[in-house]
């Protein structure tokens, strides 16, 4: 995968690209990184990528000139025909799980943070396939949103985390979030691994752990139950969670 970065302030995503599972997929060549600051194709002598709005208000608009410039040159030099090109804006989808999941199948991304009051809207309207917000809030720009995007995406990508099993099984890849993990020892300082897991028994175990996963869900984030298709196991679970509340 190929991910392009068009940003204001590249030393920014230096010790995020260059430290843990995202060093190690770049490693691997899983992924290629191009952090690119888009003021440097700005067709002013100042380099100014910003304006005053118009009609007036407050703060400054990026301007279209140098981000699709910026684009067109990345796309240009791509393998790729059709890269993604994100725009990172509170506007924008909520970012979830099946949206990492969407990008990491494809061969290119192009990110696009942005800074000041907002975008040219033409940026929107003609150049972004996607527009992508990490929360229900406002930051000063794209760059951590983009960061949080990758790092979530990167993961994904086939030989990035040592076991292709691990991500699988992640809260929100299931539809549920996930079950409790417990390491050694057994018995620490009175509190107790549950004996499933030390039963040796791969079926009992397996069961645990789905039970646990609907456990935690239902009485975290009961909203992600709405739409889930429940098996008749586990809606008896279901009964079961909701007697014990009573």
């Amino acid at each position: 995968m190929k991910i392009d970065v068009l940003t204001l302030f590249p030393e920014m995503f230096a010790g995020v690209l260059n430290h843990s599972i995202l060093k190690k997929a770049a490693d691997k060549n899983a992924v290629q990184y191009n952090i690119v600051n888009f003021r440097g194709y700005s067709d002013n002598k100042h380099q100014t990528v910003d304006d005053y709005p118009y009609g007036g208000g407050a703060g400054m608009v990026l301007k279209p000139q140098p981000i699709f410039d910026a684009v067109h040159d990345l796309q240009d030099k791509s393998k790729t025909s059709h890269p993604r090109i994100i725009l990172l804006c509170p506007q924008g989808e909520r970012f979830s799980q099946k949206k990492a999941e969407e990008l990491s199948s494809n061969e290119h991304l192009i990110f696009v943070c942005g800074h000041y009051e907002g975008y040219d809207e033409r940026i929107r309207e003609h150049l972004i396939t996607d527009e992508i917000s990490i929360g229900d809030y406002v930051l000063t720009g794209g760059e951590l949103g983009a960061m949080v995007i990758i790092d979530s995406v990167v993961r994904l990508l086939p030989e990035v985390l040592g076991n292709e099993e691990s991500h699988k099984q992640d809260s929100f890849s299931t539809g549920l979030l996930e079950h409790p993990h417990y390491t050694r020892p057994a018995d620490f300082r009175g509190m107790k691994v549950p004996d499933a897991l030390l039963s040796g028994n791969h079926s009992v175990i397996e069961e645990w752990r789905k039970k646990e996963s609907l456990k935690r869900t239902y009485h975290r984030r009961p909203d992600l139950l709405e739409l889930y298709p429940l098996s008749d196991e586990q809606k008896r679970w279901l009964k079961e969670f909701e007697n014990q509340r009573e």
